[in-house]
C-alpha cells in the first residue's frame, strides 16, 4: 500500500525541476510514490521529467495536453493519487533530506485530518524561515477554532499547501481538491474549506520544505490578467462562510483578509500592465459593493489609513463592467 503520494506540478522550470527532482530522491521509500504532473511545459521540462519517470523510484509521469494552470495541475495529482496520506510540492521548490519520512512518523502519530509545517523561504541566497500562525505546537486541534482572530494573522493566512500532509479522508469528503482554473489566489478557498470542514488538525516546527520566491515565471512577479484571479478566488471564500451556520463570527475575517490583499495590489497598481491596472480598479470596486456592507465599514475602520484610504476610494468610483483582458 503507498503510504505517501506526493503531487509536484511543473510548468517552465527547466532550470529549477532538477534541483527538485534530486531532493525527492533523497526522501523516496519503497511506499511514497511521486505524482509528477507536467502542465503542458513548453521548454525542457517534459524532457527532464521523462527521465526521472525513469531513475526516481516511486515516480508516476502525468501529461497535460492543455496549460490548466496549479489549481488544475494538482487536481490531476489528486486524483492519480493512491496513498493514505497526501503532500504538494510545486516545481521550482525542494527539500531537506529525509524531511518526509519524518512527517510521515508525525502525522501517524498524531492521528488528525492535516498538518501544518513552517518553511524555510529562498530569495536568490537568502534564507528566512517562515512560521505556520499558531502557538501551540504537536497537538491535535479544532481547525475552527484556529481561523479566529479577525485582527490577527491566523493559520487561515498561512495558505501554502505544500506546507503540510493532508489524510485521504479529506479526499473522500470533496475537502481537498482545488477550485478549477485558478491561476493565483488558489490555496486561499481550499485553506478556508479546511479549516471551516475538517475535524481536526496541528502544527509543526519541522522544517523541510525550501519555498523558491522571485522566480521570473512565478505569477507573484508577473503583473498580468492572471494575477486578478484573487478576486474570484476570495468571492469564493466569502460566499462559502456566508452560508457557515457561524458566518457572524467568521465573516469580518473572510473580510478583513480579502480588503487586505485588495489593498495590496492596489498599492502596487505599477507592476501591472494598464490595461490590467482599469481592470484591478474596475472588479475591486464591484468587489466591494458585493461584501456585506456592515462588515466592510467595521473591517475598514480597524485597517491602517493608507490601505482604507484606497479602500475607501475604490468604494466611491462608479462601478462600470469591466472589459476582459485575455492572455
Amino acid at each position: 500500500m503507498v503510504k505517501l503520494s506526493v503531487i509536484v506540478p511543473f510548468y517552465n522550470v527547466q532550470h529549477y525541476a532538477p534541483d527538485t527532482l534530486k531532493s525527492l530522491r533523497a526522501n523516496a521509500r519503497e511506499d511514497f510514490e511521486f505524482v509528477l504532473v507536467d502542465d503542458c511545459s513548453r521548454d525542457e521540462t517534459p524532457e527532464i521529467l521523462a527521465r526521472a519517470e525513469r531513475e526516481l523510484p516511486g515516480a508516476v509521469l502525468v501529461r497535460h495536453e492543455q496549460n490548466g494552470g496549479l489549481a488544475t495541475a494538482r487536481n490531476t495529482g489528486i486524483d492519480r493519487a493512491r496513498g493514505e496520506y497526501l503532500t504538494f510540492l510545486d516545481g521550482d521548490d525542494w527539500l531537506a533530506p529525509g524531511y518526509y519520512p519524518q512527517l510521515v512518523a508525525a502525522m501517524d502519530e498524531l492521528g488528525c485530518d492535516f498538518v501544518r509545517t513552517d518553511h524555510v523561504q529562498c530569495t536568490g541566497r537568502a534564507r528566512a524561515i517562515h512560521r505556520v500562525p499558531q502557538g501551540r505546537r504537536g497537538v491535535v486541534l479544532n481547525p475552527r477554532e484556529a481561523i479566529l482572530p479577525a485582527d490577527r494573522s491566523t493559520s487561515v493566512d498561512y495558505a501554502y499547501a505544500w506546507a503540510g500532509i493532508y489524510h485521504r479522508r479529506l479526499v473522500d469528503r470533496g475537502l481537498l481538491h482545488f477550485t478549477h482554473g485558478l491561476r493565483t489566489a488558489e490555496d486561499r478557498p481550499w485553506i478556508w474549506k479546511l479549516h471551516r470542514e475538517a475535524d481536526s488538525f496541528a502544527a509543526l516546527g519541522l522544517l523541510g520544505v525550501y519555498y523558491r520566491r522571485g522566480v521570473a515565471s512565478s505569477l507573484t512577479q508577473i503583473g498580468d490578467v492572471r494575477q486578478l484571479d484573487f478576486i474570484r478566488a476570495f468571492d469564493q471564500v466569502i460566499e462559502e462562510t456566508a452560508r457557515d451556520p457561524e458566518a457572524d463570527k467568521l465573516l469580518p475575517k473572510a473580510v478583513r483578509t480579502y480588503c487586505a490583499i485588495m489593498a495590496h495590489h492596489l498599492g502596487s497598481i505599477e507592476r501591472f500592465e494598464p490595461a490590467v491596472a482599469r481592470q484591478l480598479r474596475s472588479l475591486s470596486a464591484a468587489a466591494l459593493k458585493r461584501l456585506p456592507q456592515d462588515v466592510l465599514a467595521q473591517v475598514m475602520d480597524s485597517m491602517d489609513a493608507q490601505r482604507a484610504g484606497r479602500l475607501r476610494r475604490l468604494r466611491r468610483r462608479p462601478t462600470a463592467t469591466a472589459r476582459t483582458v485575455t492572455v
